[in-house]
């Protein structure tokens, strides 16, 4: 991607300050949905930056670190699986991405969001269909909550062993599912997710 060059011309359209918006964890059977929303300043080299799943995991640290030094201003929002049972999927996503943004310190001038979604926010936007590849904040925004996600799926690996969060992050790999059909689900998992593969048994 041309690092900041839409920040750039939209700051000289009138908006100084762009926020770019993200999530992660939409696919996963277990974890919540992670958004992240980040403000980046204009005079600061993000040479790396691109769509999270494009990256090392070492290289995604590393990158997180940079930019959460750097970013003017960033926050992270995290909607849980109960949630996403009751509201389904897209709206916690809606959500995470609206609490992102709230949570920032700076209020932005303009919201660019990955995908296809309005956010429920009064603030100008544009949703951006691959965003995170093509612009700077929202790939940063990607990094950032994948990151975060990943870090907690970990920790909830040493608590629910069986299923290798550590490993998958929650998504259905071939040894998560054969978790779930040998021991059952945990208080993490989206029930709405799992019905095709889970017997009804809660692990114990």
């Amino acid at each position: 991607m041309d690092q900041l060059d839409m920040e750039r011309a939209l700051g000289a359209e009138g908006y100084p300050f762009v926020a770019g918006v993200d999530e992660v964890g939409r696919g996963p059977l277990a974890g919540p949905v992670v958004a992240a929303a980040v403000i980046l300043p204009l005079d600061v080299d993000f040479t790396g930056v691109n769509d999270s799943k494009k990256l090392s995991a070492k290289k995604r640290e590393a990158l997180a670190a940079y930019i959460q030094e750097h970013a003017l201003s960033y926050s992270i929002f995290e909607v849980d699986e109960k949630t996403i049972d009751r509201i389904n999927i897209r709206e916690a996503t809606r959500l995470a991405m609206k609490g992102a943004v709230e949570g920032l310190s700076l209020q932005p001038s303009l919201v660019l969001s990955d995908g296809d979604l309005t956010l429920d926010i009064a603030l100008p936007q544009k949703s951006i269909v691959k965003g995170d590849a093509l612009v700077c904040s929202i790939g940063a925004a990607s990094i950032l909550a994948k990151v975060y996600r990943d870090a907690l799926m970990a920790e909830y690996a040493k608590t629910y062993p069986e299923y290798a969060f550590e490993r998958n992050a929650g998504y259905g790999t071939a040894a998560h599912i054969n978790a779930i059909r040998e021991v059952g689900i945990c208080p993490i998992h989206r029930r709405t997710f799992v019905t095709k593969f889970w017997d009804g048994r809660e692990r114990t």
